[in-house]
């Protein structure tokens, strides 16, 4: 009943034959706009293809070039079999190095209340470039990988992984120990590291990209191969600023936003900036 409402609505919205815009844009911006207002909650389905291009006055060919740009967006996902369901809102996540390790050295609240981390596999793997570039060490260096995947707290169908990483750590520091084991802990890994291997995380580096998605990370993030992935690079080091593990996360780029909070400090009283033409950004 309520995709009738939905359709009734929309479709006197029709689509501008003499716009400059392509009529599937036209589409997807009508639909944007009423996910957005929640005339479609997360996990809910749309309507079919066909009842799509029938609202719209439409070939079921520019209906299904709206659904590939929504997708490539993050705000729809398809079901092979079942359908096409709102995606849901874009995800806040405080996972750099502040929200990773928070204010009383322990797991940031919001992931452990909204998200779910599964353990994958443990084991020794070759170190790929980034990860032996980070550790000084060459290429395909036999290394211990933790890896995990992230997902929502949702028992509903929007329910899906939102990341997926891996904890690298040198064979030499953590052999034999519970870091090599496939078990979980009831507190942060680094924490676990720390009692290990007897050093202390002082500092970290996070490095952030945007790629492609490699074909295992598209099929685990229920995403496009076309559409981008935020990549973070996170480099934790003891007080001797030698890496203790270097931790890669990838999360769909369209559903993610990471944010920081932090303040700014004020200037010295004794401070002069000068003519403001002599300040250089950059």
């Amino acid at each position: 009943m309520r995709h009738n409402a939905h359709m009734s609505e929309v479709s006197t919205q029709g689509v501008n034959p003499g716009a400059a815009e392509f009529p599937h844009r036209q589409i997807a911006t009508t639909l944007r706009a009423r996910i957005r207002r929640g005339d479609w909650q997360p996990g809910e389905r749309l309507p079919s293809i066909p009842a799509l291009a029938g609202m719209f006055g439409v070939a079921k060919q520019t209906i299904q070039r709206t659904v590939d740009q929504l997708r490539v967006e993050g705000l729809l996902i398809t079901k092979p079999g079942s359908g096409t369901y709102v995606r849901g809102t874009r995800r806040r996540l405080n996972r750099l190095s502040r929200g990773r390790y928070g204010a009383q050295r322990g797991y940031h609240a919001d992931l452990a209340a909204r998200y779910r981390q599964q353990l994958m596999s443990v084991g020794r793997e070759p170190a790929p470039p980034e990860v032996a570039d980070a550790f000084g060490v060459p290429d395909n260096t036999e290394l211990v990988v933790r890896r995990y995947q992230v997902r929502t707290q949702d028992a509903t169908v929007s329910q899906m992984t939102v990341e997926v990483g891996a904890s690298w750590f040198r064979t030499s520091d953590v052999a034999g120990s519970s870091i090599e084991r496939a078990e979980a802990f009831g507190r942060p890994v680094y924490q676990e590291v720390e009692e290990v291997t007897g050093r202390r995380y002082t500092s970290a580096t996070d490095v952030i990209s945007a790629r492609l998605p490699t074909r295992e990370e598209a099929e685990l993030l229920a995403m496009r191969p076309d559409t981008p992935v935020l990549h973070l690079l996170h480099v934790a080091f003891d007080e001797h600023h030698k890496p203790l593990e270097v931790a890669l996360s990838t999360w769909p780029g369209p559903m993610t936003t990471l944010t920081e909070d932090y303040k700014i400090p004020a200037p010295r009283p004794e401070e002069d900036y000068g003519d403001e033409s002599d300040i250089a950004l950059g």
